[in-house]
């Protein structure tokens, strides 16, 4: 992880800090992590001096944007890298802390925007967590040697199994409701009943206890599974955590071995207004207010290296398109998120021959069974979850050159329109594959085609299992086109919408694009989302939290904060 400041040129604003998301082992600052054949340790060590801006101390553990994006690579390393690990203890090498939660003095000073941000990205982190356990066989356990306050309760509650230190002084607390006026950011109330089944009038009692809740009560109300004493608490766990390694390696099948790749930099070429990677360009325009983001699909060699099986699936390692291309595409959405707040609509397109894509979903979902290439669609998933729940607007633009087809029309059906140009002299075809029933599904578990035709149940029951190439009146007919355009209406009719959507209110289209991009049930994770975006974005803005005499603005100082006891 790195940042950098501009001074008087684009990207950025004059001395306005930019966020790079690319790390690995040997920067950081806040964690060390140590590996023995099936079993992890991650420790949380944060540097009270290395906070990604000035202003603040981390003390006692406490994070910013800069401790979670070493934790996300940490995470992620682990799946690619480490594929041995079968049980990883995330503890503290802080004595009698494990971790505060978001440095509150962080987050007086940031500016909402950095705020919401910091929060999505810390719960993607967490939801990456769980799903390494669901399906990768990566099981995590919280050793919460010491008190476990806020956002180090929710990343405990991320884990599969909490253990609390029994020393007469461990907790662990949610205490945002009664000391800072805001919600937990992560999930953590969501988690607490929903994941961890407390029942909701303990948990009320809880979140409302600002000093949290320790020894055996802790247990009996179901917030941690196991206490032990302060002499022999890490023995214990690591005792809990072989066990656990021993039984998921009975679930995995009879000698398969699993051997890691090294995820290397991605190295984009960086300009004023651009990120050019390999397969992945984002560019944008501050004053129009508009990005781009522009995808390039697997070439022929890519299909073929898939068909010659696992060895040769190994050896491309970090190369294979679908997981470079993916890794490209996550920085990029991540750099237009925290580095370009001004732009509200990117557009997105997805350049290649349509059947190379067709013959590329196939190929790869043939090598599902390699543990590589599991983890490789799992990480097309996050990506895509991650673009779903960016706030911006997108476009997907269907015009020459391009191939929205199987794992890249999952861009399209993400994005809030789709426009499509029939020209018979600049045939374009959009496609399905396997990848669009399910394999890389949405936050609330069912595919985007499945949203995309939420209403239009007909239509989505004679699109399955229809694998082929569409030209664009037959994609408009099934309805996955928003609006379909000739060569002669195609420029001045995209630039009239592009022009109206950037002239709205990014605030109504934010609260516009969360309500109409998930139609349909919740699961534990859209919920944990769609209650960030709705409660806690409007919490973090109201006086009692965030005004001159608000809980949070005053935390730490002498003075009581003053509250508009009107509910809304």
């Amino acid at each position: 992880m790195a940042v950098r400041f501009f001074n008087g040129m684009e990207p950025a604003q004059s001395n306005e800090l930019v966020v790079e998301f690319a790390t690995d082992p040997s920067r950081y600052r806040h964690w060390r992590v140590s590996y023995e054949g099936p079993i992890a340790r991650v420790e949380m060590c944060v540097d009270p001096e290395g906070g990604i801006k000035p202003g603040y101390e981390l003390k006692l553990n406490s994070y910013d944007l800069g401790v979670d994006i070493e934790l996300a690579d940490i995470v992620r390393r682990m799946r690619f890298e480490h594929p041995e690990v079968r049980a990883a203890v995330v503890s503290s090498g802080t004595d009698n802390v494990f971790c505060a939660g978001a440095n509150i003095h962080m987050l007086a000073a940031s500016t909402h925007a950095w705020k919401v941000n910091f929060c999505k990205f810390t719960n993607e982190t967490r939801c990456e967590l769980e799903d390494a356990d669901a399906f990768s066989h990566q099981v995590y356990l919280c050793a919460a040697n010491g008190t476990c306050a806020g956002g180090g309760y929710e990343l405990a509650l991320a884990c599969r199994e909490i253990y609390l230190q029994d020393d007469g002084s461990s907790a662990v607390s949610l205490p945002e409701v009664p000391l800072l006026g805001v919600l937990p950011g992560t999930g953590g109330l969501t988690r607490l009943v929903d994941k961890r089944r407390v029942r909701r009038d303990r948990a009320d009692v809880f979140s409302t206890t600002a000093e949290g809740i320790r020894g055996k009560k802790a247990v009996q109300w179901r917030l941690v599974d196991g206490i032990f004493p302060r002499s022999r608490f890490l023995d214990e766990v690591m005792k809990r955590a072989r066990k656990v390694a021993d039984a998921v390696a009975a679930e995995l099948p009879e000698g398969e071995a699993r051997v890691g790749i090294k995820l290397g930099d991605l190295s984009p070429e960086i300009t004023e207004t651009s990120r050019r990677y390999r397969h992945v360009e984002l560019s944008w325009d501050r004053a129009a207010r508009t990005a781009s983001i522009t995808v390039r699909g697997p070439s022929p060699e890519d299909v073929a290296l898939l068909g010659e099986g696992p060895a040769a699936i190994h050896a491309a390692g970090d190369q294979l398109w679908a997981l470079r291309a993916f890794r490209e595409l996550d920085d990029a959405l991540l750099y237009l998120r925290f580095n370009l707040p001004d732009v509200g609509l990117c557009l997105v397109r997805a350049l290649g021959d349509a059947e190379v894509v067709a013959a590329h979903d196939a190929a790869l979902w043939g090598q599902r069974d390699f543990w590589l290439v599991n983890e490789v669609i799992r990480h097309m998933g996050r990506v895509l979850r991650r673009l779903d729940l960016s706030s911006r607007s997108f476009f997907a633009l269907g015009d020459a050159g391009t191939a929205f087809v199987g794992c890249l029309l999952e861009l399209a059906l993400a994005s809030d329109r789709f426009y499509l140009l029939d020209d018979p002299e600049n045939p374009v075809k959009v496609g399905l594959t396997i990848f669009n029933e399910g394999v890389v599904p949405m936050s609330h578990g069912i595919s985007r085609i499945r949203a995309h035709l939420h209403g239009e149940p007909d239509k989505l029951e004679a699109l399955a299992g229809r694998h082929e190439l569409l030209d664009p009146e037959e994609a408009d007919d099934a309805g996955l086109v928003t609006v379909l355009l000739d060569d002669i209406d195609w420029e001045d009719d995209t630039r009239v919408a592009i022009e109206e959507r950037a002239s709205l209110s990014p605030d109504a289209l934010t609260g516009m694009e969360a309500n109409l991009r998930f139609p349909g049930g919740e699961t534990e994770d859209s919920k944990i989302f769609a209650r960030l975006s709705a409660w806690q974005n409007w919490i973090f803005i109201r006086p009692n939290a965030t005004g001159a005499q608000g809980a949070l603005s005053l935390y730490g100082k002498p003075e009581r904060p003053i509250f508009d006891w009107k509910r809304v």
